[in-house]
């Protein structure tokens, strides 16, 4: 498979390549990859086709230059470029080719492949950092929009007694379903579906979705109501000037805020269901 590289350049390179990475999030690019002048973002050539985007970011400057890349070995890409995430004495998050961290709680071992959720990007360990203050013993959970499986294979290691993960793209419900099964938790049911698929799912007490704004927004009201009254839903995947927009909707739909926390300018919100809908 043919790829496109969309090589950006960002003035200024911080925060700037991140907020225009935010605004890529609706488009079908597979992976970043920041650097001095900004970042390069990774799509298959078929999925370009007709693609144009011309965002107004105020004071940000930016440009892109396309380049084609033939056929890629991404797993030694990510070998090459893929570093642990250590999270305090809490979690580390490294690859298979990583020596184990014998300082920390938790592990998970992952290969990332082209999935996002490598715990590299702050909402990742934003939402992880928030996950140990929650209690997960015998819940039941669902990760929206899994990526790499992380939030779902913690979950499990948190003590959750059922956990679900679902994400849109196929590529990321068999990486998923790989790392689950690495880390010795085959039984995380993984599948490919959208925010329809809740139609048909048992209520969860936990709901844990790292998406974007703009998504989390359309789904807030279905994931009311497939949430167990006093259950917690966990949001990330925009910034922090965004919370203000999310609560108003989430308290809409029977939410109560209860937290948010800031690394750099992204967010995560934890929210709980005061009453069914």
């Amino acid at each position: 498979m043919a790829y496109l590289a969309y090589h950006f350049k960002v003035t200024p390179v911080q925060p700037g390549a991140e907020i225009v990475m935010a605004f890529l999030e609706d488009y079908p690019f597979e992976s970043f990859e920041n650097n001095d002048e900004g970042f390069v973002a990774y799509i298959p050539e078929e999925a370009a086709q007709n693609l144009t985007f011309d965002f107004d970011l105020d004071e940000i400057q930016y440009s892109y230059e396309i380049k084609k890349i033939e056929t890629v070995n991404w797993n030694a890409e990510w070998e090459n470029n893929f570093e642990p995430v250590v999270l305090d004495d809490l979690l580390c998050i490294r690859a298979p080719f990583h020596a184990e961290n014998k300082s920390v709680k938790h592990e998970i071992v992952i290969m990332p492949k082209m999935s996002f959720g490598t715990g590299h990007h702050q909402t990742t360990r934003l939402v992880c950092k928030q996950m140990f203050e929650i209690d997960f013993k015998n819940k039941r959970v669902l990760d929206m929009g899994t990526g790499t499986g992380i939030l779902a294979i913690l979950a499990k290691q948190l003590g959750a007694a059922d956990v679900v993960g679902i994400d849109i793209d196929a590529w990321s419900v068999e990486n998923a379903i790989e790392n689950c099964a690495s880390n010795a938790f085959p039984d995380i049911h993984i599948y490919q579906g959208d925010v329809t698929s809740l139609e048909t799912e048992k209520p969860f007490e936990i709901i844990i979705a790292n998406i974007n704004k703009n998504i989390l927004k359309q789904q807030i009201p279905a994931y009311a109501k497939c949430m167990k009254v006093g259950g917690h839903l966990f949001l990330s995947g925009f910034f922090s000037t965004d919370v203000q927009d999310l609560t108003a909707i989430a308290e809409q739909n029977n939410f109560k805020f209860e937290l948010t926390k800031n690394e750099n300018e992204w967010a995560v919100m934890v929210l709980k269901l005061n009453f069914e809908c």
